[in-house]
């Protein structure tokens, strides 16, 4: 079975992944797996770079093959944030029940819900230790809930609303998010950047 490195340590992160790569006969691991990684800075200015950086970096480092992953939400009216620093919005560390706050506090004057539109993007990227193979993005578009509701899923899930449903992602559960979310669409093009590599390897 071939095998693939997601360069997370994000428990929650890595088994979506793992659930939307199911199918295909590749054993995932993760960041978790090893003792010793190098320290990746997540400072590109785009999902795309952060993705980027981060599978080149682990792929270089244990020789194999690696997928990086970045994803956050951009907010229409706060002109695109928290964007790529989604994960540390509230400040330093991931706190995801202080970041949610923040955004609520910053549109706590904005009533109308089309006004509140926003969007989930995620970027993966694929590289081995000759160099990238691909990035590909994904993204799910939605609006900001008045309130946190719901327990599944994480980051700013649980104010994520999507319209058609009137729930948040969190409130949804897999079934429904897995078949529509920015991640799973970055997935599907991740699948075929791997399908592609396993061919020609």
């Amino acid at each position: 079975m071939r095998e693939l490195i997601v360069a997370t340590k994000n428990a929650k992160k890595l088994e979506e992944i793992r659930h939307l790569l199911a199918g295909m006969r590749v054993r995932v691991s993760s960041l978790a797996d090893f003792s010793r990684t190098p320290e990746i800075r997540e400072d590109g200015d785009t999902f795309g770079k952060n993705a980027a950086k981060k599978a080149l970096t682990i792929a270089r480092f244990s020789g194999k093959l690696t997928m990086g992953e970045d994803s956050g939400l951009c907010v229409d009216a706060l002109k695109g944030a928290p964007g790529v620093y989604s994960a540390r919005f509230a400040g330093r560390g991931k706190d995801d029940l202080k970041n949610n706050a923040k955004i609520l506090r910053l549109l706590k004057e904005i009533k109308n819900p089309r006004k509140r539109s926003c969007r989930y993007v995620c970027a993966a990227a694929i590289a081995d230790k000759s160099g990238l193979i691909g990035v590909v993005e994904g993204e799910c578009r939605g609006q900001i809930g008045f309130e946190p509701k719901g327990t599944f899923g994480f980051g700013y899930d649980p104010i994520f609303v999507i319209p058609a449903y009137k729930k948040t992602f969190a409130q949804l559960g897999p079934t429904v998010k897995h078949r529509m979310s920015h991640r799973f669409k970055a997935l599907v093009k991740a699948k075929r950047l791997l399908e592609r590599y396993f061919t020609r390897a």
